[in-house]
């Protein structure tokens, strides 16, 4: 999920950030204000884009205050959206996770600076002394020393997450230990992994366990397999010519302490109560207070925040910022290409948060309205049109994420021909992505990729260079595939530029086996 950028919009310096005891700005009776007005501007904006459906929480000083759908769960179909309905949150699933990560805390399970090694013994790293070294911290807040997305490819050609992990040995590191930022699902999802191994339990029972069974989250899963079974759920959306179509699934279970959670408005306005209240919950403690507000301690500078352009901060699973006033809060955003996006965001001064879900991707919608939200209650009305500046945002980050050197899906304007079908095809392979594979079936070329091979057909574009259409949630326009033949006559190597980022899409030929 190419999200990196939007999960921390925050800012401050590089130390803890307490919530500052101060006079409530926000009243019920501003509150009860704004509510109406926020119902009417969900309402403008599902008509204005044409998202076919959002729900939304409310959670003010420990009551849950509004819950509310609004429009569809399917482009189309009569079914509407409501407070029950099953959301997959996509990226809004990693504050979550270290939620019951905190837990274990706690109860002296894990401890943050354990290193990943100490319960995931077969991890390994690029670098032995990263590996020597590397904490659930590190992971956790993503300065590792990865690439970004790393990993992702690798789900997407059906790789599981035992897998994953193991093949994150092959890959350099991006920067040097603990120097920079750099948004990784399965960097992530290894520290998760190896907090439920010392717990005895596999992540996803270890979350229903800890978290969703205590605060009576009924209809919340970190299993793909439950969100499909809902009766009462979205399904995902993106345009086609124009028009938000359901035509994709996410199927997100490798990652699934990253992006793996599902759920609806109902339960996640549980989950920000216990934020708030500091890991209390109907009056009791559940979570370890110092625990969980280690969550919220910032780790590393992320980037800079659009609005003020000053440092932007990421703690362990959340952004942290403050608004121009100085009012810290706690956010992070969820985003599946492939149809879906979310947002949390918390004010933890006065006790409030609002999270808010919607079924079509890629868009801006969720982070406007939240930021709406905010303006109608701090400050009585809208200072600008958060959903526009939000929507030009997202689709100019989608546009740089998935933009190609060169655009395949244009023919090349002097073509030479191929070579024989036989300069190419043949098995390459490299140690990160494995083997690949070059058919000819019926006089036409296909690619293979991954453990139970996908296959692609292949378009000549210009002399060794061919153009396949790659799927999956990295997946953006034609990818070029780029042979090099030698004096033979036979390719020894292959190049797939979308595979390419960080230098892992490289393949060369295997031998022939006798």
């Amino acid at each position: 999920m190419k999200t990196s950028g939007w999960q921390s919009l925050a800012f401050l310096m590089l130390a803890p950030l307490a919530v500052q005891a101060a006079p409530p700005e926000v009243t019920p009776e501003k509150l009860k204000a704004a509510l109406p007005a926020l119902d009417k501007l969900v309402e403008q904006t599902l008509q204005k884009t044409g998202v076919p459906g959002v729900a939304i929480a409310v959670v003010h000083r420990d009551q849950v205050v509004h819950l509310k759908g609004f429009g569809v769960r399917a482009a189309g179909r009569p079914e509407l959206v409501d407070a029950d309905t099953v959301f997959q949150i996509a990226s809004m699933s990693k504050p979550m996770a270290t939620t019951v990560l905190a837990r274990l805390v706690g109860d002296k399970v894990i401890r943050w600076d354990d290193r990943v090694i100490d319960h995931l013994p077969e991890f390994r790293m690029y670098d032995p002394w990263v590996t020597r070294e590397l904490t659930l911290r590190d992971c956790l807040c993503h300065r590792s020393g990865l690439p970004e997305q790393a990993g992702d490819w690798l789900e997407d050609i059906g790789y599981e997450r035992d897998a994953i992990l193991h093949r994150l040995r092959f890959l350099k590191p991006a920067s040097s230990f603990r120097s920079r930022y750099a948004y990784t699902n399965f960097g992530f999802t290894a520290a998760a992994v190896a907090g439920a191994k010392a717990a005895g339990k596999p992540w996803e029972d270890l979350c229903a366990e800890q978290l969703y069974r205590p605060l009576g989250m009924t209809a919340t899963s970190s299993r793909y397999a439950d969100y499909a079974a809902a009766k009462n759920r979205v399904l995902i959306h993106v345009r086609v010519d124009g028009k938000w179509t359901a035509k994709n699934i996410r199927q997100p279970d490798a990652q699934a302490p990253a992006g793996g959670v599902s759920s609806t408005a109902r339960d996640l306005a549980q989950w920000m109560r216990l934020q708030l209240a500091g890991g209390a919950w109907n009056g009791k403690p559940l979570v370890d207070a110092k625990a969980l507000a280690e969550t919220h301690q910032p780790q590393i500078v992320s980037g800079y925040h659009p609005e003020t352009r000053q440092e932007a901060l990421y703690a362990l699973g959340w952004g942290i910022s403050r608004d121009e006033q100085g009012r810290l809060y706690w956010k992070h955003s969820g985003a599946f290409f492939l149809g879906i996006r979310t947002e949390v965001a918390l004010l933890p001064a006065e006790g409030l948060g609002i999270i808010t879900l919607s079924n079509a991707a890629p868009t801006g919608v969720p982070e406007g309205i939240n930021a709406s939200f905010f303006d109608l209650v701090l400050h009585g009305k809208l200072r600008q049109d958060w959903i526009t500046l939000w929507n030009d945002r997202f689709e100019q980050f989608v546009q740089m994420s998935l933009g190609a050197e060169t655009n395949y899906a244009k023919p090349s304007a002097s073509p030479s021909p191929a070579l024989p079908a036989a300069t190419y095809v043949g098995r390459y392979a490299n140690d990160y992505f494995g083997a690949v594979e070059v058919v000819e079936q019926q006089g036409a070329l296909q690619l293979r990729l991954g453990p139970k091979p996908l296959t692609f057909p292949l378009r000549h574009y210009d002399r060794d260079v061919f153009v396949y259409q790659p799927t999956g949630e990295s997946a953006g326009g034609p990818s070029g595939v780029t042979f090099t033949v030698g004096p033979q006559r036979q390719a020894s190597r292959v190049v797939i530029e979308c595979l390419n980022g960080n230098g892992q899409g490289a393949f060369e030929r295997m031998p022939l086996v006798k």
